[in-house]
């Protein structure tokens, strides 16, 4: 082994060495970043779990970092979600039914992430890692159909006999909501002070409301009939499946059922995500 080669061997050792001790001096503090992509809603009116209907989902996020794997991030989210029964032609019922909603959600959340691998801006051995996601949050919604072609809020009216006294049980529900996000997600770091990303989160959530759709069609005789002898709007909204046929809601005395209220609504969004890294300078020391 000739002298050349040895010093060379040592000389590259050394520079390694160095650049290591240069990576592990960067201390990886956080992130600030924005996302963009596409929400949808899986609930009563979308039974089959169908991917058809996205709509747009903005997000930004802080992201504190502990460590190399673990972090904790907070949230704020604007989405849009909504269905309709006319998109079900599998289901006989649910297109004569003929409902429909849309609503804008503002939301709120608090995440743990958990890395895979190790993750380091600047660092080429340590650029890229999947990671996991999940926490608890909170968010606003306001359920709307349209009723020749003017916006109709659908809370208010009481559309499964909320406020009315028919129906004790059923009490107005609340335009808040807690949920529960769960998801996966990859970063790499495009530089050490810039990452791009890819996650996928799904939000089980605390309401069977977020459609305006859960329980049974009701007794059209609660909604008082105007002075020019029409039906109140919330009559018309609660049962609409008389615009496909005959009304097939509140039959013969016999109320219909209009959801399933043993299972909550959903949400899911799917997102790119653009960083900008936190980051400090560790002093090494002597050792």
């Amino acid at each position: 082994m000739s002298k050349r080669f040895v010093l060379g061997f040592v000389v590259a050792l050394l520079i390694t060495g160095s650049s290591q001790a240069q990576w592990e001096a960067i201390r990886q503090e956080g992130e600030i970043g924005v996302s963009v992509g596409a929400a949808h809603y899986f609930g009563d009116l979308n039974t089959n779990v169908s991917l058809n209907r996205p709509k747009p989902a903005f997000g930004i996020f802080f992201r504190k970092q502990f460590g190399n794997y673990t972090a904790l991030r907070v949230s704020a989210h604007y989405a849009q979600l909504g269905y309709s029964d006319v998109y079900n032609k599998d289901n006989e019922y649910q297109r004569r039914r003929n409902l429909s909603f849309n609503t804008n959600i503002f939301e709120l959340t608090v995440q743990g992430d958990f890395n895979f691998y190790k993750f380091l801006a600047g660092d080429p051995y340590s650029r890229f890692t999947p990671y996991i996601t999940f926490g608890v949050g909170l968010f606003s919604y306001d359920p709307y159909a349209y009723y020749q072609g003017r916006k109709v809020y659908l809370r208010p009216l009481g559309t499964e006999g909320q406020g009315y006294a028919l129906y004790p049980d059923r009490k107005p529900y609340s335009s808040m909501a807690f949920c529960v996000p769960l998801g996966v997600g990859v970063k790499y770091a495009l530089t050490d002070r810039f990452n791009v990303g890819f996650e996928v989160v799904h939000r089980f959530t605390g309401t069977d409301y977020l459609d305006d759709v859960s329980k049974t069609f009701v007794n059209p005789s609660i909604y008082p009939i105007l002075p020019d002898d029409t039906k109140p709007i919330a009559a018309i909204m609660s049962d609409r499946s008389n615009e496909t046929g005959e009304p097939i809601g509140f039959v013969n005395g016999v109320e219909r059922q209009r959801g399933y209220p043993k299972q909550k609504d959903q949400y899911v969004m799917a997102e790119l995500t653009l960083s900008f890294n936190l980051t400090s300078y560790r002093c090494p020391t002597s050792k």
